[in-house]
């Protein structure tokens, strides 16, 4: 059945790959605030302008869809899963999909990140639609901010470098997407996802190295030197939410590994050998 689905988060990391996929057999609503920003970056669907800070309206955008799928950041002014939330449940949206992080899981971590994506899943289970909640460890996208280091033949500097993850491909979060979206059976679920080994920084940059033929260097950072790095981009109390979730890597937290992916998708996880290869031209 030919579904009409809303993508909130369309531009994002996960949003636009899984506009891609349900475009061939859905209407696929592609919800952005910048629609000519959507286009630039080859976002499939429909482009719909929508601002999820501001409730006014949502629901008319929201309206005739049958599925919504969510991924938001505001953890320092949460209001964009309370806006979506009520406009889904004015405009009769039977189920939704909300990107949400595995570290809701673990009772030791309380940084503002993980207390902002709880109280999201709190606002869905309260919402009203059917909701299925896709709690991702890290994307091995995010080692896509060392290419310029790569490229220009300097070392890659992160902290806690042997703390390990297991690292998600965003590729296979948009698949589990794709699949809860369309398909029976995933109504009040909530997915763990992981990639299918846990690696370290230094581990990832030695698998780069042995790709691209050549020497890579991994340099440890104090922690002083990430929260000036993060404080650049983020508020304060976002920029010590990073601090303390890096804390728990180091201390082992982040690096179980299920098979969930492949309990939804019938495929084994990503590992991150091959999402590197994929995007390899990227660090050249």
């Amino acid at each position: 059945m030919r579904l009409r689905i809303a993508v909130a988060g369309a531009t994002g990391t996960v949003g636009r790959r899984l506009a891609g996929l349900l475009g061939a057999d859905h209407e696929v609503l592609s919800l952005t605030r910048s629609p000519e920003q959507a286009a630039r970056l080859g976002v499939q669907g429909r482009l719909v302008q929508a601002d999820f800070g501001r409730r006014t309206g949502l629901e008319r955008v929201l309206e005739g869809a049958d599925a919504l799928f969510v991924a938001t950041f505001d953890p320092v002014r949460p209001c964009h899963d309370e806006h979506l939330a009520d406009a889904a449940g004015q405009a009769g949206v039977r189920h939704v999909v909300k990107l949400s992080a595995l570290a809701v899981t673990d009772t030791g971590a309380q940084d503002l990140i993980t207390r902002w994506q709880r109280d999201c899943e709190q606002i869905w289970r309260a919402a009203g639609p059917a909701w299925t909640f896709l709690r991702a460890r890290a994307f091995m996208s995010n080692c896509l901010a060392w290419a310029d280091a790569i490229r220009a033949g300097d070392p890659v500097s992160t902290l806690y470098g042997d703390a390990p993850n297991a690292c998600v491909d965003p590729a296979d979060l948009a698949e589990v997407a794709a699949r809860a979206l369309t398909g029976p059976g995933h109504h009040g679920r909530a997915y763990a996802l992981t990639g299918p080994r846990a690696l370290s920084a230094r581990e990832q940059v030695a698998h780069l190295a042995d790709l691209l033929g050549r020497p890579l260097r991994h340099e440890a950072l104090t922690e002083e030197e990430a929260l000036a790095h993060w404080r650049a981009r983020y508020p304060e109390s976002v920029a010590r939410a990073l601090l303390e979730s890096a804390r728990r890597q180091d201390a082992g937290a982040k690096a179980s590994v299920t098979r969930d992916v492949e309990r939804v998708t019938g495929r084994p996880a990503t590992p991150f050998e091959a999402w590197a290869r994929t995007h390899l031209t990227r660090f050249r």
